[in-house]
């Protein structure tokens, strides 16, 4: 038995270059985004696209995963934040998701910078999002804060 599952749908009506879609979510979080290829490789002027939604996935899914680590090295964080910035390339002619670059912040105060990053390294390989994008570029910079 899976441990979650969730569905995401589009409806999508028209050309790619003229045509738009909606993007709904089954549990209700999210109904009704509108989606665009223009706003996708343009202008997003408030519109998602896949990538950002895929880098939604992976800073959150992230963040869990360095929560549990650093639970298991009995430390709390008071803080963390993770950004993902996911890239939409041309590879052999194709667009492609390349790369997904994570910029960690932390509050641990009872870690180092080198506990910090071992935890940091830990999340990496365990979480579900990071072993998605496996194919892809992903690169993680942390920095632990201190008062």
């Amino acid at each position: 038995m899976a441990i979650a599952e969730r569905t995401a749908e589009t409806t999508w009506e028209g050309s790619l270059a003229k045509g738009a879609g909606t993007l709904s979510g089954s549990t209700g979080a999210f109904t009704g985004l509108p989606v665009s290829w223009d706003a996708r490789t343009v202008r997003p002027d408030g519109v998602t696209s896949p990538e950002e939604l895929a880098a939604a996935a992976h800073s959150s899914c992230f963040v869990m995963a360095l929560a549990l680590r650093l639970g298991e090295h009995k430390a709390k964080a008071e803080r963390l934040t993770v950004a993902a910035t996911v890239t939409l390339d041309e590879v052999d002619g194709v667009p492609t998701i390349v790369s997904s670059a994570l910029r960690v912040q932390g509050k641990v105060p009872e870690l180092d910078a080198a506990g910090f990053r071992t935890a940091v390294d830990e999340a990496a390989e365990l979480c579900p999002v990071s072993r998605l994008f496996a194919g892809a570029k992903i690169s993680v910079e942390a920095e632990l804060v201190k008062d």
